[in-house]
């Protein structure tokens, strides 16, 4: 049996936030790629796209596949593809090279998902959750700097430059990771259980669906709120981007709260008290509307309670869908991010639909509602099947 060889914390959060950077660095610097390249919009959109749908499918097979041979290979073996894939958008002399090398770059959310896994490794679910919460707070501010960088980047040295920056990183983390990184699941293959009795578990699918539908509403408000703010609020870029990064910091607030606090009240509580509140801070947000105000302050008051809601609840249900199957918690890691991924990217184009008839704070307020309630659904299930 291998030895158990933890990581440090610090080591985790750089493994989470490399996924995080490879998502939206890049973004500012689109424009400078179409015109280096001559095409359009739509082929450099495919960086995108390609790189969710890779990124969800990579989310399943890695997960999976840590549990088959363990944390350490496949944390090496995607940094050393990873820095590869960054190298080949660096060097690219035309789109399609670009793009494939773009898609490959998808292996980085391996980061996220194997650093979760190694947190349930070696801790016990109430410790685990706040060990995430705590990943989570410190990785909260990378969305809201990562394009900043890259736009600094590219106004600087060109766009290659975001890339070398990726490369470099990579490889630095990748000689880091050789160190620190020892293995931390240490069971044997012929010990470990077939995926199918995981996905029989009802309470881990209680659980992704807690995740999956909290995460769901921001993806609803980050879609949404642009539109609702500047048609019906008249508000411009720099007030619309304050206000999104309102409900991240929000985010940040409640997942500060929930490394302190799940140790003494509990993961259960935190993930229900996470759940109403978004309840009652949309809810409320709503009448307002529904009853003729016309101040935007009450909208972002009430989708702020989604951050500091998702802040209490999203890191305790990962870790009770990790602790369901502790044998197989890198697939249940990949399962739970591809559900909230896909269901993200489904619930994003929902909302584009309903908000391209009906632009108003109500039609916002009340489909981040609807999705809200799905995930309180699914907290007051899974706790009462814990108690079953």
């Amino acid at each position: 049996m291998m030895t158990k060889s933890p990581p440090h914390l610090f080591t985790l959060v750089l493994m989470t936030a490399m996924s995080v950077l490879t998502m939206n660095m890049f973004l500012p610097a689109l424009p400078s790629m179409r015109a280096d390249f001559g095409v359009s919009e739509v082929v450099m959109g495919r960086a995108i796209s390609l790189y969710m749908l890779a990124a969800a499918f990579l989310l399943l097979v890695l997960g999976a596949l840590s549990d088959r041979i363990g944390r350490r290979p496949v944390v090496l073996g995607v940094l050393a593809f990873y820095v590869g894939a960054s190298l080949v958008c660096l060097l690219a002399q035309n789109a399609t090279l670009f793009l494939i090398g773009r898609t490959c770059q998808a292996v980085a959310v391996g980061g996220s998902i194997l650093s979760s896994a190694i947190v349930r490794d070696l801790y016990e679910r109430r410790e685990a959750a706040a060990k995430l919460s705590f990943i989570a707070s410190a990785m909260a501010v990378a969305p809201m700097l990562a394009p900043m960088i890259g736009g600094l980047l590219d106004s600087a040295f060109g766009w290659r430059s975001v890339f070398v920056t990726y490369s470099v990183l990579g490889a630095g983390l990748l000689l880091w990771c050789l160190r620190d990184v020892g293995e931390t699941h240490a069971t044997q293959p012929a010990q470990r259980l077939p995926i199918a009795g995981l996905l029989r578990a009802r309470l881990f699918w209680a659980y992704v669906c807690i995740h999956a539908f909290g995460v769901g509403a921001f993806f609803v408000f980050l879609t949404g709120a642009p539109f609702v703010a500047a048609d019906v609020f008249g508000l411009g870029p720099a007030q619309i981007g304050i206000a999104l990064g309102s409900t991240t910091g929000g985010f940040v607030v409640g997942a500060g709260l929930s490394a302190r606090l799940v140790r003494r009240v509990g993961a259960q509580m935190l993930i229900v008290v996470g759940r109403v509140l978004p309840m009652i801070g949309l809810g409320t947000a709503l009448v307002y509307f529904l009853s003729g105000g016309g101040n935007v302050l009450p909208l972002f008051l009430g989708t702020v309670t989604v951050g500091i809601g998702n802040g209490l609840s999203t890191a305790n249900a990962s870790a009770g869908a990790l602790s369901v199957r502790p044998d197989l918690a890198g697939s249940a890691a990949g399962i739970n991010g591809a559900v909230a991924l896909g269901l993200g990217a489904a619930l994003s184009w929902a909302a584009t639909a309903v908000l391209s008839t009906s632009t108003t704070p109500q039609a916002l307020l009340l489909l981040m509602l609807v999705v809200s309630g799905v995930a309180l659904l699914a907290a007051l299930v899974a706790r009462a099947w814990e108690h079953d």
